[in-house]
């Protein structure tokens, strides 16, 4: 019998017409179907966060063979969760005068009671929210959510501290734009800076670049995450053009006083830092594009250059170092991984540039490969 990968809807479960052997069952109301529970074929099925009818006796599934999961109480979020983020979600709440968004409220919970020594239950909580998170991205990726294929995702990674007023925040928004034009899907890490202006980028990809270059000036007017009216720039741009191009943030709220950026349509938000770094390299086939950062970026790019060292994930993705001057001379890491790249395969897949057209080419010149 065909294993079912997972079930997240009601009329997913009702083309099951009872088989559900091996299938997982995420995070349903099943309050509303009229199911003969008892006739159900349940062996190996695990039930994540549902609720049942009265009369469905959960030691009875069990018996049967299933694994029943069941909910956590007094928590702002859903461990179960069958799809990602979207930041109208993430943001509900949140006014000009006050935070009282979905964000801000899991991430007091997260510092509160998370973050540090957390409760078995906690930490149970946490991972099984980070699985459904890598789950509804698997779904997004594949082509499952907008119906579009598998996508080229290309990474873009850079210090959260940029201000939208630099040249090389422009410039990445840039490389965005262009790279969306062409067929690809922009994937940050979903905070400020260089992550805001790959997403900002990808966001206006169906505008003309007399929009892009009217939102770069605009958002000019609070440069850093922490001015005064730096959301609300943000959202005159999302008024203006309240229905942008797909892209990608994979924040964490283990970073959560960084304001995830509005320009991302789908946010794969996770507890665990660790998993969300080395998650975003991995999905990011089509190559990574480094900006100015800080640690957190060099720790990053030897991230990659290790996945292609040993093609940990069975292909090599190019590795784009955006910026002469800092990836050369300021601090030598184009070098040192050149060097350490040697003559493996992923030698030929990485450049130094300061060019938005250099850069596209390269990406679009090197496709992932064995």
């Amino acid at each position: 019998m065909k294993v079912v990968r997972e079930i997240d809807s009601l009329a997913g479960l009702l083309r099951q017409r009872g088989q559900l052997r091996g299938a997982v069952i995420q995070g349903l109301d099943l309050n509303l179907l009229k199911v003969s529970w008892e006739n159900v074929e349940c062996e190996g099925a695990v039930f994540l966060g549902c609720s049942f009818p009265e009369g469905v006796h959960l030691g009875d599934l069990i018996t049967k063979g299933a694994v029943v999961f069941s909910k956590f109480s007094h928590l702002p979020y859903d461990p179960y969760r069958p799809h990602l983020y979207r930041r109208e979600e993430l943001m509900e709440g949140w006014t000009e005068e006050a935070d009282f968004s979905l964000d801000l409220r899991i991430y007091e919970r997260f510092a509160e009671k998370g973050r540090k020594h957390p409760h078995v239950l906690e930490a149970l909580a946490m991972r099984l929210h980070d699985h459904a998170i890598d789950d509804a991205l698997g779904d997004l990726l594949e082509g499952r959510v907008e119906g579009d294929g598998r996508k080229k995702v290309v990474g873009i990674m850079g210090g959260h501290s940029m201000g939208r007023d630099e040249a090389d925040y422009k410039r990445v928004a840039r490389v965005a734009w262009r790279l969306a034009r062409e067929g690809y899907f922009i994937a940050t890490g979903g905070g400020p800076g260089v992550m805001e202006a790959g997403n900002l980028g990808a966001y206006l990809a169906h505008e003309p670049e007399e929009t892009l270059e009217w939102a770069l000036l605009h958002l000019e007017k609070a440069p850093g995450y922490r001015d005064e009216g730096y959301q609300r720039i943000a959202l005159d741009v999302i008024e203006r053009i309240p229905h942008g191009h797909s892209s990608l943030a994979v924040p964490t709220w283990f970073y959560g006083h960084e304001p995830t950026n509005w320009f991302s349509i789908h946010v794969a938000k996770y507890f665990s830092n660790s998993l969300r770094e080395d998650g975003l390299l991995a999905i990011a086939t089509h190559g990574v594009i480094y900006a100015r950062g800080s640690a957190g970026t060099t720790q990053e790019v030897f991230m990659d250059a290790c996945q292609n060292h040993y093609q940990t994930f069975e292909v090599i993705s190019p590795m784009v170092f955006l910026g002469r001057d800092w990836f050369g001379e300021q601090t030598g890491i184009y070098e040192t991984v050149k060097k350490q790249a040697g003559d493996k395969p992923y030698a030929k897949a990485i450049t130094l540039t300061d060019g938005v057209d250099e850069c596209v080419n390269f990406i679009k010149a090197h496709p992932p490969f064995a």
